[in-house]
Formats: structure tokens, sequence, C-alpha cells
């Protein structure tokens, strides 16, 4: 009977065998031996940066500017950091023998006020390896979860485990907060996904070589590594850090005593108290001070006002309305929204206080019976109008009351 001559399995335990001149080879070691390839030969494709098209800081907000709406300091920050992150990678030696060091960036901003979306439209215009990775996994070493090495099993994966083009990559790390100390106070237990993770992240942070797990997930004696550089991987993160307002309360009403302290209270915005943002502030939220110092730059968020969140349903590139309307296009219809329901969609997301995600929440609410009807009926032209929408989200809180 016809059998591989790798694995020795025959025509009946595999869904292909494919035949030579004097042997066989099954689909599972057809797969198996082109993952080796992969892995082995990837390392030899060697992106060149000398042929970057270096845009200017002023051009690639400009390109941000048409995905994200506001937040023009945060614009601003990470469109110099990637400037100076792509001029690094071009840096040849010279006699004055001057290093520039990288500057990683800290994003602090409310829940749905853009910072992965800022992470995402900046891969759309990179050349170099990017990616966006979760805090949230990520466990101290020897116990359930993920080392903090396999942060960078992804941007391994985006260069084609190109490891010489891994090492001038990009990573996003979203969820920063959630690794935060949990509180001063000893505890029987262990803190193993919170200052356990902020410790492991000191090395990558600061620039060493780190032994990678190809695959991710945890690391085994057995697994063979990748050992990886980090000292060019500009590292962005960014965090909720939800009840850090607390924390920048109680900083600006220290001086409280004398005529100037009780001015400069009537200054702060009450209503906005992250722009207030500062490094010490991160240190009383729980983040060990060795990493905030390798996060130089901190900017914030501002919240979405009424305003923003209107235009962020209409006007970026890939606005949520945008999408309905392909969506129905595709099935030949023609999606209109009136004025009148645009607005009563940002007046439930700002009651729900979720930013833009409560838009699209909302949205999928709304729009849910015409997308699962429309398609079966030939109409090829669909009104959404404030009444409309009314009636359907009244449903939905209807719903939820009985829930509770």
């Amino acid at each position: 009977m016809d059998k591989c001559s790798f694995c020795g399995r025959t025509k009946r335990e595999v869904n292909l065998l494919v035949a030579g001149l004097e042997g066989h080879i099954c689909d599972h070691c057809i797969e198996q031996a082109h993952s080796i390839m992969n892995e082995e030969l990837g390392s030899k494709k060697h992106i060149s940066f000398d042929t970057i098209n270096l845009l200017k800081p002023a051009e690639i907000k400009n390109f941000l500017d048409q995905y994200v709406i506001g937040q023009e300091m945060a614009k601003k920050i990470i469109s110099v950091a990637v400037y100076n992150h792509y001029k690094r990678l071009m840096q040849k030696p010279d006699s004055e023998d001057i290093e520039i060091e990288k500057s990683n960036i800290l994003l602090v901003g409310e829940t749905g006020t853009g910072k992965t979306l800022l992470a995402r439209t900046v891969a759309k215009m990179l050349h170099v390896p990017f990616t966006i990775v979760d805090a949230t996994v990520l466990t101290e070493a020897g116990y359930v979860g993920e080392d903090v090495e396999s942060l960078l099993t992804r941007l391994l994966q985006n260069a084609d485990y190109d490891v010489k083009a891994a090492e001038k990559g990009i990573v996003f790390i979203d969820e920063i907060d959630k690794i935060a100390r949990k509180g001063d106070n000893p505890s029987i237990t262990r803190d193993v996904s919170g200052e356990g993770v902020q410790q492991g992240l000191l090395k990558l942070l600061e620039g060493s070589i780190v032994n990678v797990p190809p695959q991710g997930g945890r690391k085994h004696p057995e697994q063979k590594m990748i050992p990886v550089d980090t000292k060019d991987i500009l590292f962005i993160c960014g965090g909720a850090f939800e009840g850090i307002e607390k924390k920048i309360a109680q900083r600006l009403n220290t001086q409280v005593v004398g005529y100037n302290a009780s001015k400069n209270r009537e200054r702060v915005d009450k209503e906005n108290l992250l722009q207030y943002i500062a490094p010490q502030d991160l240190r009383a939220y729980g983040m060990i001070p060795e990493i905030v110092g390798r996060l130089p730059v901190l900017t914030f968020l501002n919240p979405l006002d009424r305003k923003a969140l209107r235009a962020i349903l209409t006007e970026p590139k890939n606005a949520i309305i945008k999408q309905y309307q392909k969506l129905f296009k595709m099935d030949n219809i023609e999606l209109t929204f009136t004025e009148g329901v645009l607005d009563y969609i940002v007046d439930k997301a700002i009651e729900f206080k979720l930013g833009a995600r409560g838009l699209r929440a909302i949205c999928e609410a709304i729009m849910l019976d015409p997308m699962f009807e429309l398609p079966s009926t030939g109409s090829n032209q669909l009104v959404i109008t404030e009444d409309y929408a009314i009636h359907k989200l009244a449903r939905i809180d209807m719903r939820i009351l009985k829930a509770s």
C-alpha cells in the first residue's frame, strides 16, 4: 500500500498523498516542510531601509487627519516620533559618533477616544513591520498566560520572520494600564499580571537581546528561540487609566495655602483633568518608576465632545456611515440617513459614555433589522429616519429593563 516516505502514514490516514519518482509525501509533511522553510529562510529576505520614502511630520499628520478626528496634540507627537524613528533607521555611523536614542510613547485617554485607531492608521502608511499587541494576556514567567517576550512574536510574523526588519519595527502595546500594580498593601497572593509584567517589560522597552518563541505563548526548554535586539524597536503604549483623574486632582490640590494657589485652582479645567497628566500620576496609579522613565513621551487624548462624535460618523475615510452605505451598496441598495437621526445617534453615544465605540454599538442596533430583511426583498433604497431609530432603540431599552 502507498504510504508517505517521511512520516509513514498510509493513504487512508491522510487527505492527500503526492507521488514522486521513488516515494510519496503527504499533506501533513508538506505543511510542516513549508513552515520550516519560512522559519529558516525568512531571515535571509532583508528589507532595505535605504530606499524609504521619508515622510515629513506634517505629511504624516495629514494622513492621520483623513482617518482620525480631533486629537491634534496626540497626532503631532506620533507624527514626530514616527519621523524620528525613520531617521534612526537610516542613521549611518559618522565621525561625531552620536547615536540617536528612541523615545517610546505613552498615550493616555478614555475608552473610545482613538488610541488604537491612531496606531492602526499609522500601520497603514508604514514601510516597517508594525503590530498591535494586548498587555492583558501577559503574566509573570512561570504562570498561566503569555511571557512578555511573546509581544515580539507577532512583530516577527508581520516581518515574515525577517529578524533584521523586525528589529527596526514599531510595536503598539494596548491596555498598558491593566498591568498596573494592584495596590501598595502586601497580599498573600502574588500579582503575576501586574508589577511582575512591568518588570519583564523593562528590558524590552530599554533595548536588549531577548529570546522570542517563534509561535508565541509560553517558553519551554525544548523550543527553538529567535534572538531579537529591541534597541531599535519603537514602543507606543496606550491605556485608559480609568480613575487616574483622582490622582491628578490630588496632585493639583496639594498647594492649598495662599492666594496663588486659589487662583491656580480656578484655572483648572475640572471636566478634562487628563490634560494635566504627569509622570508622578502614573506612579501613583501603579506604574513602577522604571517603566515610567522608559516611556519619556507622555501625551493625552481629549474626551470626544458632541462635535467630534458627529464628525466621526460621517467625515473620515472609513466613517461608520460610509461603511454601512458600502455594505448596502454591495446589495445594490442606496442607504441614506437624515440629519435628525445622526444627531440622535450622537446624543445616545454621549448618554452611554462609550466614546466612538458607542456610535458603532448604537448603529448596529438600529441597522440590524434592515441588514437582515432588505437583501431578500429586492428593494433598492433605504432611508433611516429619527423616528425609526428611536423605535429600534426603545425596543432594546425595554429588553434591558426586563432583563434587569
